[in-house]
């Protein structure tokens, strides 16, 4: 399909988003996506009128939320090819790699990869894990036969973006789990970027964990899901209400999964927002989604590529994704001069200095779509970028 056409076939939703005020070009959903008015009037609805808490009480009220909570789970569950009870709700994809990190009876070595965010670094270090790390092929993609050279029976954990928040690269999460399995050792996959635009079945990519949040999802902050088929050898992370089965002062004893990880009132209103979301994405269709997203990335490089002053990162088919630099201007002056012509995107690290200095790059600047981005939003970028380098041409 060509690039005119899948624009043209995709349906216009910018009037979904009450967000994305008329002249506003929205360029940062890698960053966090905008919000549907569906998913507003689920979270409204569940914090007002029909707001009570749940597995608790025995009144109506709150046996109806607990019924609507407990279907949120079933439904994301759905989304991503799981069963119910193998979905934990987390505050996020930071929280649910922590949880794994610090839980896991296996401490050993985790192979990471120099594209990893922030967060599938920094709690591997603070839990005790030994890390190495699996380096790029040219195009900036995880480098899977680096990968099965460094991969020894040491390692208990490989933990991989499913996609790179900077710079788009897939992963063949199929292999890696192969990989990974074939020393003994378990996957994680970080799904932030993949789950807003690429179809996951968990139980298809083979994968021991896969995590993502909310927000991204074009739902709210504040939630997020670890996925595994292995929640029950791993103990309890926190400790509070609700995750146990008795308590007394000599002994506890916990709830099966995933109740045992969610200590405490959950975020009830959240993962019903959360199961809004995946409604409103699985009504335009994930693979539509991410057609549209080829056209855009598609038609951004190539404008990109046009000009001298530009150095584009990552592989052609970057997932959303489209990271640039040019040549004698820092990123935060791009974002500055951008945004003074309506055009938000992301300046900055992005949460991977590792990857910034593999790049040789302090920073980089990233133009991200989501459901609402159009040829509009990308030719206003390409306006403001052309007077970028007459201000400092």
């Amino acid at each position: 399909m060509s690039t005119t056409t899948a624009l043209r076939t995709f349906p216009d939703v910018r009037a979904d988003f009450p967000g994305l005020t008329p002249g506003w070009h929205y360029l940062d959903t890698a960053a966090t996506a905008q919000k549907p008015q569906a998913v507003i009037d689920a979270t409204v609805n569940a914090m007002g009128r029909d707001y009570a808490t749940v597995h608790r009480g025995v009144y109506a009220r709150s046996a109806d939320m607990t019924l609507a909570y407990e279907a949120a789970r079933r439904r994301i569950a759905a989304f991503i090819g799981a069963r119910d009870e193998q979905v934990t709700f987390v505050r996020g994809a930071t929280e649910a790699i922590n949880l794994v990190a610090y839980s896991h009876p296996k401490k050993g070595r985790v192979l990471l990869s120099v594209l990893e965010h922030h967060s599938n670094i920094v709690p591997w270090q603070l839990a005790g894990w030994q890390v190495d790390v699996c380096p790029l092929t040219a195009d900036g993609c995880i480098d899977l036969d680096a990968a099965e050279k460094l991969l020894t029976a040491e390692h208990t954990m490989v933990a991989f973006a499913h996609v790179s928040n900077v710079l788009g690269s897939p992963l063949d999460v199929a292999r890696a789990a192969e990989l990974a399995h074939r020393v003994g050792a378990e996957l994680l996959i970080d799904g932030c970027q993949a789950v807003p635009r690429l179809p996951v079945d968990v139980a298809a990519l083979g994968c021991d964990y896969y995590v993502f949040s909310g927000h991204k999802l074009y739902g709210p902050t504040g939630i997020g899901v670890l996925w595994s088929d292995k929640l029950d050898r791993l103990p309890p992370w926190q400790g509070g209400g609700s995750m146990i089965d008795r308590v007394t002062f000599a002994k506890t004893t916990y709830a099966p999964a995933p109740t045992r990880f969610e200590a405490g009132t959950p975020a009830i209103i959240e993962a019903i927002g959360l199961a809004a979301a995946v409604d409103y994405v699985e009504a335009i269709g994930v693979d539509a989604i991410h057609a549209h997203e080829v056209s855009l990335v598609g038609s951004l490089r190539e404008a990109l590529a046009r000009k001298n002053s530009i150095t584009l990162f990552g592989p052609e088919n970057s997932a959303g994704i489209v990271s640039f630099s040019m040549a004698g201007v820092h990123p935060h002056d791009i974002g500055t001069i951008l945004d003074e012509s309506g055009v938000a995107i992301r300046a900055g690290h992005h949460c991977a200095q590792p990857l910034m200095e593999h790049l040789g790059v302090p920073a980089t600047a990233r133009a991200s779509f989501g459901v609402y981005s159009n040829d509009d939003d990308v030719a206003a970028l390409i306006d403001g970028l052309a007077r970028v380098e007459r201000i400092f041409g």
